[in-house]
């Protein structure tokens, strides 16, 4: 299973990686392993400022529907269009060309809330 060391995750299985005061956020290899394979990504949150945890949007596979859980308070600046035409990506590199949203977050300091590499491989039991 692919957890990238340099990335930070949450509870709910979504993965950030940190630039400058943007976050870039999709959800693991572990997620989408759990899912199966993904047929419909929606944000419906583009350029509205939302708190941690709240839902962002959904993630739709054959078998299930997945709310997506945004992991610090900002606002979502950017969709990737691309999982419209595409939402297999998802699946195929879920932490390249298959990013979610980009967020400008509000509060620096929630980063560090956010699990290790090694600490969301405990949490999934790795």
């Amino acid at each position: 299973m692919n957890i990238p060391a340099e990335l930070k995750y949450t509870k709910d299985h979504e993965w950030v990686k940190v630039e400058g005061d943007l976050a870039i956020v999709g959800i693991t290899d572990f997620a989408q392993g759990e899912l199966g394979d993904i047929v419909y990504v929606e944000v419906d949150t583009l350029d509205e400022t939302l708190e941690v945890d709240e839902v962002f949007g959904t993630v739709e596979a054959v078998k299930t529907v997945s709310d997506l859980m945004l992991p610090l308070s900002g606002e979502i600046v950017e969709f990737n269009e691309n999982l419209e035409d595409e939402p297999e990506n998802v699946n195929t590199d879920p932490y390249g060309k298959g990013w979610m949203i980009k967020l400008k977050f509000s509060d620096a300091s929630q980063v560090d809330n956010l699990l290790s590499a090694e600490d969301y491989k405990a949490h999934i039991g790795g």
